[in-house]
């Protein structure tokens, strides 16, 4: 387990600036001893939640070119056929993952491929499962072509308190599957959109892992694998 590199500065300055305080109330305020440990409790409460926030725990990932692993930790919340009108302008499948604030917030390529297309949307910042987040709040779209030829979106959703999206791709990289491509503080929600005869692998409530989680399969002649 590590701490990623999103949550390294933030942590400093609050562990710093929580020790300045409760160094200030234990000097000035010494008196009051029962508040002087209930603040340095929720000092330690505090200071832990947001750690959690930011670690990055080691995942030994699923490589398969065929297969689509989850961009996400948390928990499948849509699967679906929608119209998608950013860049496919068609029909699609949508697999929604919703990260909560305790899972972690790595996002990660669910295939390998080419960057074919990336577009940063400012935005609102409705709950993630509102259904207008989906077009309105703040999100990335990246899309990549596979190296089993179909291209696969996904796109990173900010949400009531996710309100920094962090993202490490641009149009024409070569990305890997299970590699980073982006932070979402806070959690928040991930969408996948597929060709409509992908195979979905996965069921709405479904727990996720990110890199490991196969939630889908690509249709190419032959299937090579879980066909």
């Amino acid at each position: 387990m590590k701490i990623h590199k999103e949550g390294r500065r933030i942590l400093f300055f609050l562990l710093l600036i929580l020790l300045v305080l409760n160094l200030l109330l234990y000097n000035f305020n010494a008196d009051n001893s029962t508040f002087n440990k209930i603040f340095s409790a929720v000092s330690a409460v505090l200071f832990l939640l947001i750690l959690q926030f930011f670690r990055s725990p080691y995942r030994n990932l699923l490589l398969h070119e065929d297969l689509l692993t989850a961009p996400a930790d948390g928990k499948v919340v849509v699967i679906e056929e929608v119209e998608e009108p950013e860049y496919f302008k068609g029909r699609r499948k949508q697999i929604s993952i919703f990260m909560s604030p305790i899972n972690v917030h790595i996002t990660r390529n669910p295939v390998s491929g080419t960057v074919k297309y990336f577009k940063y949307h400012p935005g609102n910042y409705f709950v993630a499962w509102h259904p207008k987040s989906s077009t309105q709040n703040e999100r990335t779209t990246v899309v990549v072509e596979s190296t089993a030829g179909p291209e696969v979106l996904f796109r990173q959703i900010a949400g009531a308190m996710a309100r920094r999206i962090v993202w490490y791709v641009n149009e024409g990289d070569e990305v890997s599957q299970g590699e980073e491509f982006g932070f979402i503080k806070f959690g928040s929600r991930v969408d996948v959109f597929v060709p409509l005869d992908t195979e979905i692998k996965v069921e709405l409530g479904q727990k996720t892992k990110g890199g490991q989680t196969v939630i889908a399969q690509l249709k190419t002649a032959p299937p090579t694998f879980f066909g």
